[in-house]
């Protein structure tokens, strides 16, 4: 995150994000798939190195100098709409506007197994009335007439990398040359973790 200043002198809190270009590898049509969809591709990686379920066409395989995309992703489209992409179509920064409202999906921060204090904030037990080691623990689970835990009990656990989609959030500013796009506020995730952009 950064501070971006306005015209105005505003300061405002923003998400510096990446956006090299990604290219569309390959386009679902319903007539021929069963379906519509727009398959694209981010980041290269040597050919040893590739997963054999991403891999590519050999065409583009060969225009890309025997390098193979490290992420492919796919898009579903309604069965009524009709992608106008086609494939070996570049898309960059330049469709975002700054102004713009967009959508962000990324996956949080992994925090591991956590307690009930840090994972849904409880406040512990107290500090006095002879309790030794009972700050931090959740307190009674049961509830007199059940032999069960119920379902829905908030316990410790795992704690982070879930799936977060933040709507409405606004483009600021625009940098072309360098691929990178200013978002206004916090995005989840941490540095280097890969997103999806939906403009609105």
């Amino acid at each position: 995150m950064a501070e971006y200043f306005s015209e105005d002198g505003t300061v405002v809190p923003v998400t510096i994000v990446s956006v090299p270009p990604i290219t569309v590898t390959r386009v679902f049509e319903k007539s021929k798939d069963g379906y519509n969809s727009v398959q694209v591709g981010f980041g290269t990686q040597k050919k040893n190195n590739h997963n054999k379920k991403i891999r590519v066409d050999k065409s583009t395989a060969d225009s890309m100098k025997g390098a193979f995309y490290k992420t492919l992703k796919e898009f579903r489209l309604k069965p009524t709409d009709k992608s106008e992409a086609k494939e070996g179509d570049v898309i960059d920064v330049g469709i975002f506007t700054p102004g713009e409202k967009i959508s962000v999906a990324s996956v949080s921060k992994g925090k591991g197994f956590q307690g009930v204090v840090k994972r849904h904030g409880f406040h512990g037990g107290p500090r006095s009335h002879g309790q030794k080691h009972s700050e931090r623990e959740p307190g009674s689970i049961g509830g007199g007439l059940r032999t069960h835990v119920p379902k829905g009990m908030r316990m410790a656990g795992r704690m982070g990398s879930d799936r977060i989609f933040q709507k409405n959030l606004q483009v600021v500013f625009v940098d072309k040359e360098n691929s990178l796009i200013f978002i206004k506020g916090a995005i989840a995730g941490r540095k280097g973790t890969l997103v999806e952009i939906v403009s609105r």
